[in-house]
């Protein structure tokens, strides 16, 4: 992995050092396609669990190292810096090494402090299957509030019994991790690729650690100095205006669904006053499941739906069904969006939210900038952020105190970045890339027709070759020619 194997380097936090190790396999249980092989190398960074606390508690970061297949590799790595927050890098590693990311360079995969293969592990296998079970239960029906606070509370007095310091997994701490990564590895120079809650770390990283950052690609851009609260029903309101437009302009889809939109926004009116039951097969037991639809339930479905390749050009047939069929494909749908329990580290998703975006805006401060964006859905949906219906109870509960604020100060480098948006993402669009290339003058937005959330699993041929190419030619003059022929993908009409 580096020179520095069970040393302190030079130059890391006081605390901090690497020893190689064994890859962390299986990475899950039941999924053994995605362990690491023999092409990756391994080890832990060992940090302390609170800087300001260095001779206190330490937590351990598992790295993987994929080496270049070029027999003559360039000699900064990329390291790779994934979203959530509280997903697992190294989940993703075999995917993206399939995909030719290691072509030139090698490719540094963590498990980021708190997350899957990470010491320790902050999951919350209660809300896990609160979600699970939520899937009949409507997010406007005060039932499922106090049900998920309940979780949420459970999680959190188990993980503060057990010792964990819940303030100290938050993106100040995550940057210094992988800042001290580069120097324990002794790598001098290394470029940064972060995906959605990753962007906000890589731009966190270029700011308050600026030091050997070579270049730094960002998919699917959450600039810090943006609430992600506030921004989310906007950026949704972005997202269904792509969408439908797409529909519009897509022969096929136009004719088989002519009144989508309309469709969608009576749906969601409709589904809040009288929210529906929709009776399925569940494909995870083989039995019956009762699926229940409000209009937050369908409007954040919308948005989910950016999150998995293939999902968006499926969301006009969904809405037609729902409207003027069973229900069964949006039912369906819904199913797949229940998360698989003990992957999520909750422990870095609420230390991020909690400390560094809940304390900074309100549920009224949410509801107007939502209103604004949507003038047309109900308050009771406009309410519930997307993706985290009972984000501002849930903080309560868990109960870190607010981040410094300096936290959403803006990044401001004249370090090479490569930024790539999705035309269809409802999570991330466009305006938020624009936002963070404001304050980096080197730097250039790539837009990919059709793609959604995380390009370069949307658009992996052209997306990742264009990367490559910047990683070799950050300073400009790099062959991104391929993305001319890059189209929407048809949707499903049938």
């Amino acid at each position: 992995m580096g020179s520095t194997s069970a040393s302190t380097a030079a130059g890391a936090s006081e605390g901090a050092s690497y020893e190689a190790a064994p890859c962390p396999n299986p990475i899950v249980e039941g999924v053994p396609q995605i362990d690491l092989g023999p092409d990756f190398e391994c080890g832990y960074l060992t940090v302390p669990e609170n800087r300001a606390e260095p001779t206190g508690r330490t937590i351990q970061i598992p790295v993987a190292r994929a080496k270049a297949t070029s027999p003559n590799p360039r000699p900064d790595p990329l390291v790779y810096l994934t979203g959530g927050p509280g997903g697992t890098g190294l989940a993703a590693a075999v995917l993206r090494v399939q995909a030719g990311w290691n072509a030139d360079r090698d490719v540094i995969f963590i498990d980021q402090r708190g997350t899957l293969k990470a010491q320790p592990l902050l999951a919350c296998p209660e809300i896990d299957a609160f979600l699970q079970s939520a899937v009949s239960l409507a997010p406007t029906n005060a039932e499922f509030a106090s049900r998920s606070t309940a979780a949420t509370q459970a999680c959190h007095d188990r993980l503060v019994a057990a010792g964990w310091d819940l303030s100290a997994y938050n993106t100040t701490e995550n940057a210094a991790d992988v800042a001290d990564l580069r120097v324990a590895l002794g790598i001098p120079e290394w470029n940064l690729y972060g995906v959605s809650y990753g962007t906000d770390l890589a731009l966190q990283i270029l700011r308050d650690h600026p030091e050997g950052i070579r270049s730094v690609v960002l998919d699917s851009v959450v600039p810090p100095q943006l609430n992600l609260f506030d921004g989310f029903w906007p950026n949704a309101a972005a997202g269904y205006r792509a969408l439908f437009d797409a529909c519009t302009q897509d022969t096929a889809c136009n004719s088989a669904f002519p009144e989508v939109e309309s469709q969608f926004q009576t749906l969601v009116t409709q589904l809040t006053d009288q929210p529906r039951t929709v009776r399925v097969t569940d494909p995870s037991t083989g039995q019956d499941i009762d699926v229940v639809f409000d209009g937050y339930t369908l409007a954040n479905l919308v948005v989910l739906a950016s999150l998995t390749p293939g999902d968006v050009s499926a969301v006009p047939s969904w809405v037609h069904d729902l409207a003027t069929g069973d229900g069964t494909q949006a039912a369906t749908a819904l199913l797949d969006t229940r998360p698989l329990t003990g992957i999520t580290g909750y422990g870095l998703a609420f230390g991020v939210f909690c400390r560094e975006q809940v304390p900074f805006t309100s549920p009224e401060q949410v509801r107007a900038e939502a209103k604004r964006a949507l003038p047309d859905l109900p308050d009771a949906v406009l309410t519930l952020p997307p993706q985290a219906p009972t984000i501002f109870t849930d903080c309560e509960v868990w109960n870190v105190p607010p981040g410094d604020p300096a936290v959403q100060t803006q990044t401001r480098s004249d370090v090479p970045v490569l930024l790539v948006e999705g035309s269809l993402d409802a999570i991330t669009p466009k305006g938020w890339a624009e936002a963070a290339a404001s304050g980096l003058p080197n730097s250039r937005i790539l837009v990919f027709p059709g793609a959604a959330h995380d390009v370069l699993l949307w658009s992996p041929d052209c997306a990742v070759t264009i990367m490559r190419n910047f990683l070799n030619q950050p300073d400009g003059g790099y062959d991104d020619s391929c993305l001319e022929s890059v189209t929407i993908p048809p949707f499903k009409t049938s």
